[in-house]
Parts: C-alpha cells; sequence; structure tokens
C-alpha cells in the first residue's frame, strides 16, 4: 500500500507569468529568436532560507503548469496532484515545487498563438520550429528569473522525464537528482509513426488553413480530435481498455451500424471532444515534432552530469515501453553516472506515470530525500 493515504492537497493556487527577454531574446538551438518570452509557472511550498529545497515539475506533451491544487472555480485538481503536496511523494511541506508551462504550448506561455512583437499579430505558423533543448532553455532561464541557481531535484513523466534528461546533459551541475518516468532518449520508428499519424489529421483538415486557422475564424477540430483519440489509445494498455470496457455497445444481437457503437468508442470520442476545449493545433504540431529528433546523447557526447538519476518505467507501458529507460540507463552508467531504474507494475500503460500504481509514489519519496 502507498504511504500517501494521510495526505492533503496545496489548497488554492494561482498561475503566474515571468517574462525571460528583459535583457535580450531568447535565442534557440536553430539559431531562430525570440524577442519576447513568457513563461507561466505555478508554485508550492516554501523556498528555503539557503534556496536549496527547489524542485522542478517538467510536464508531459498535453500538459500545463497547472500540475497541483485547485484554481479558484476549478473543476479539477492540477494534473499531478496525486504526487505534490503536503506529506505526499514530492512533499511540499519539504521541497518549493515549481511547474511551467511549456515554450511552444498553448497555456501561458509563449507559443503559436501569441503575438509577435515584430509584426504585431499571432505567430501562426511562423513560430518557429523546436527543440527539446528550447523547451529546457525557457525553464532555465525562468529558473534564474527567479534567482535560483541548483534544483535539489528534476522530475517529470514522457517528454517530461524527456526534458529533465535534457537538461541534466545541458546542465550537468545545476540538478542534484533527476527522476526520469516512463520516457525516452530516441524514438523508435512506430512511435514517430504514430506522432505521424495524428499530425497528418492536423495538417490535412480543411480547416487548417496553412496553419492561420485562426485568421479565418475556425480550428481544425477534426484532426485535433482524431489526433487526441489516436495518441490517446497508446497511453492505455489493452488490459486497461478490455476491464474497462469490453465489447459493451449500444446495439444487440444482430444490430450493427457504421457510426459509433462500441463503448470504447464513445470513449475515444470524449476524450477528443474533450481535449478540443484545451489545446490548439499548432501547439500539438509544435511540441509532438521535437520528440521524434530527440536524441540527447548524441546531442551531448562529452557531458558527464553530476546528477543521480532514478529511472522508472512500466510494464504496461508500450508507448516508452522498459527498454527505453534501459537505453538510458546503459547510456548514462557507461558516462559513470550514478542511475538507478525500477520497473513498476500497473495494469495502465503509459497513462501510469499519472496515476498509483503500488510502489511506484514510494520510489519517487525515498529517492528524493
Amino acid at each position: 500500500m502507498s504511504t500517501t493515504a494521510a495526505t492533503g492537497s496545496v489548497g488554492l493556487v494561482s498561475t503566474r507569468r515571468a517574462v525571460l527577454t528583459q535583457h535580450g531574446p531568447l535565442v534557440l538551438a536553430s539559431g531562430a529568436r525570440l524577442d519576447h518570452v513568457e513563461v507561466a509557472y505555478e508554485t508550492y511550498g516554501e523556498l528555503s532560507a539557503d534556496r536549496d529545497n527547489a524542485v522542478f515539475v517538467c510536464h508531459a506533451l498535453t500538459g500545463d503548469a497547472h500540475a497541483a491544487g485547485w484554481h479558484e472555480g476549478a473543476r479539477r485538481p492540477g494534473w499531478w496532484d496525486n504526487l505534490v503536496g503536503p506529506g505526499k511523494a514530492l512533499d511540499t511541506d519539504r521541497f518549493f515545487v515549481l511547474s511551467a508551462n511549456l515554450l511552444g504550448g498553448c497555456s501561458g506561455t509563449t507559443g503559436p498563438l501569441s503575438v509577435d512583437p515584430g509584426t504585431g499579430r499571432a505567430y501562426g505558423p511562423d513560430f518557429p520550429a523546436l527543440d527539446v533543448a528550447d523547451l529546457v532553455t525557457a525553464h532555465r532561464g525562468l529558473l534564474d528569473h527567479l534567482g535560483i541557481d541548483r534544483l535539489h531535484a528534476a522530475v517529470g513523466g514522457s517528454l517530461g522525464g524527456m526534458q529533465v534528461l535534457e537538461w541534466a546533459l545541458q546542465e550537468p551541475d545545476r540538478i542534484d537528482r533527476a527522476v526520469v518516468i516512463a520516457a525516452s532518449s530516441r524514438l523508435t520508428t512506430e512511435n514517430i509513426a504514430f506522432s505521424a499519424v495524428a499530425r497528418a489529421a492536423i495538417l490535412e483538415d480543411p480547416e487548417f488553413h496553412g496553419g492561420r486557422y485562426a485568421e479565418h475564424g475556425v480550428t481544425p477540430r477534426h484532426g485535433l480530435k482524431v489526433a487526441r483519440m489516436m495518441a490517446h489509445i497508446t497511453y492505455v494498455s489493452a488490459q486497461s481498455l478490455a476491464e474497462k470496457f469490453g465489447h459493451a455497445r449500444d446495439t444487440a444481437g444482430g444490430d450493427k451500424r457504421l457510426a459509433a457503437d462500441f463503448e470504447v468508442e464513445h470513449y475515444l470520442q470524449h476524450q477528443g471532444e474533450s481535449f478540443l476545449a484545451r489545446f490548439d493545433a499548432l501547439s500539438y504540431l509544435h511540441l509532438t515534432r521535437p520528440m521524434d529528433y530527440f536524441d540527447p546523447f548524441a546531442a551531448h557526447p562529452d557531458a558527464v552530469p553530476s546528477t543521480r538519476f532514478r529511472l522508472v518505467s512500466f510494464d504496461s507501458d508500450w508507448r516508452f515501453p522498459t527498454a527505453h529507460s534501459l537505453r538510458i540507463r546503459d547510456q548514462l552508467a557507461a558516462r559513470g553516472v550514478a542511475v538507478d531504474h525500477t520497473e513498476v507494475v500497473s495494469p495502465w500503460g503509459h497513462d501510469s506515470f499519472l496515476l498509483e500504481p503500488p510502489g511506484y509514489h514510494d520510489l519517487v519519496r525515498s529517492f528524493l530525500g
């Protein structure tokens, strides 16, 4: 049984924004420059007098800065509320936890929907292509803005874990501990293929208009919905789908129809529809593409982080299965970096990093201690 039973919430929280370009543009890995960059972020807990208890949480593809607690009037807690809070694995009675929205996102940090100061209109399709390194550069800038020189830890799952790995290789002496969960250091061809189908659904939607859909007063709703439905299938396990839905359907006996009939179809339709209310198509394109090109050990061939690593994978995760974590482990160990890996048993697939399979949160808690 998890030891998080008697824990609490961080309570009501607010999202703040920091301007990172007061002293010059943000230079991307491609050489492109962003003259005005804002980062949306939240913090939980108190920064110690020695400023040595900061833990940075890096979110996954469609996450945001709201990792824990509740916004006033919000209908849902933060996306990692089961992990972050008083007495939880990321114990806010001990740690000062930061969570920030990604560069290129659509939840307060500069992205394709933001106004380009050079033109006075939204970047749209002119927003520069990003690298995972750029996502990290923006968050490094946030730490500098807040006057935090070193992290007690950085923690992330999926794309969040990829950011943590990149960060430790970019700044080998800035992070004491790194928790990399259900992540990859180089996508398989199959992973790239899944994302290619999702992007094609968006790019080929008649309402995409070359990325200038906002100027036409529309959004590529159908493409974005299909992209989310496709991706969501890869986040869950066959076991969890079978147990939740089986072959339950609306029709009975020999009745059949072409429209959605099975319960799992309705579930995916709901996932796609609800996604439209909170995410932007161009952000989806800009944040999936960097994952395809991610290869940090090749990009930083001589980096030897002083960081200690805890890797976690899940036995039912077929999007980033344990082999991905073992590759990270072996690459780090070959450089003499302290690294441990555990495969956790879970029925929930890739989404397990957001949930509480037995033993998972205890691994994080003990490592951060």
